[in-house]
């Protein structure tokens, strides 16, 4: 299994970046594709952005494609999401997932069975 612990969320104006990091602990040696998600209140969990094993393999979700870039080091078995140009729209609790394999399959939550208790992200107008 593999466990998971976001940080680096808060408050921020529109216009602003922040970076999340989501550090991985457990069977990290073998190959997980890494995926970020969001929930706002009253709204169900979407999709962000997910990347494979290598670092290659990204999607993104339309809505924060050109703003948002997710990276990985594997060496510090930690994923990243840099958020910039944030607007209202993003704030939501950010969760970082992770699923066995190479190369994202899926970008559907269910098939995210490893997730992160989340961290808030409030974008202020």
């Amino acid at each position: 299994q593999v466990q998971l612990v976001e940080s680096g969320g808060g408050l921020v104006q529109a216009g602003g970046s922040l970076r999340l990091s989501c550090g991985a602990s457990g069977r990290t040696s073998t190959p997980y594709v890494m995926g970020w998600f969001r929930q706002a209140p009253g709204k169900e969990r979407e999709f962000v952005a997910a990347m494979g094993w290598s670092g290659g393999n990204i999607y993104y979700a339309d809505s924060v494609k050109g703003r948002f870039t997710i990276s990985r080091d594997n060496a510090k078995n930690t994923v990243y999401l840099q958020m910039n140009s944030l607007k209202p729209e993003d704030t939501a609790v950010y969760y970082c997932a992770a699923r066995y394999g190479t190369i994202v399959e899926t970008t559907l939550s269910p098939n995210y069975p490893y997730w992160g208790q989340g961290t808030q992200v409030t974008v202020s107008s």
